[in-house]
Parts: C-alpha cells; structure tokens; sequence
C-alpha cells in the first residue's frame, strides 16, 4: 500500500496526492502535522529515502530560521526538531514497498508509483 504524508495546505501535496487517487492504487493518507511521525518514524522514512535529516528539513521555514539556522546540531537534533515542529518535515513523502520519495514532481511519483 502507498502512504502519503501529506499536508493538505501545501499545493504541490495536493498535486501529488490527486495524481496517487487516479492511480487506481490503494493509499493511506497520512496527515503529519495533526499525526506527527515519532523520531523512530522519521529515522525509518530518512532510510527509506535515503537522506540526512537535514535534506528534509524545510530551511525556508520561519520556525527553522528562529530557533535553528546557524546552530551545529547532530542528525538527532535535526530528527528532534521535525518531531516538535512538524512543519519543518518537506512535503510530500510518498512512501511504496520500502522505499520513499519526496513527491514534489509529478513525474517522479509517475515512475516510483510504476
């Protein structure tokens, strides 16, 4: 099954999940600011998109400039971060067999969902 995290504010997340719902695939939408992903959570979703946590951190974000831009912080602190500030986690994550990917190109979710 696919799961999207998923924003509903956010256009590009919007995009992304219309594309998956005329897939014709079975989804589950996971709403991460109200269902906030555990620290575990997002240590297994930075695996499967095989990223540091700091490329899935939204560094435009206000909260992000305030409290932690130009700060050393360890891959935990970063994960912490996304945990109390889920906001900061960059959208969409569209996640299938394992694997994941930030679901931000249409085209790129055409060829993972294949």
């Amino acid at each position: 099954m696919i799961q999207i995290y998923h924003n509903p504010r956010c256009g590009k997340s919007r995009n992304c999940l219309a594309f998956i719902e005329k897939s014709n695939q079975d989804f589950e939408i996971i709403p991460y600011l109200t269902e906030t992903p555990t620290f575990e959570q997002l240590k297994t979703l930075l695996a499967q998109l095989n990223l540091d946590p700091i490329q899935l951190i939204r560094t435009k974000e206000k909260i992000w400039i305030e409290n932690y831009k130009g700060k050393t912080l360890s891959n935990d602190d970063i994960i912490n971060a996304m945990v109390e500030n889920p906001i900061l986690i960059e959208r969409p994550i569209v996640v299938k067999d394992g694997k994941a990917i930030i679901g931000r190109d249409p085209e790129l979710v055409a060829s993972f969902l294949d």
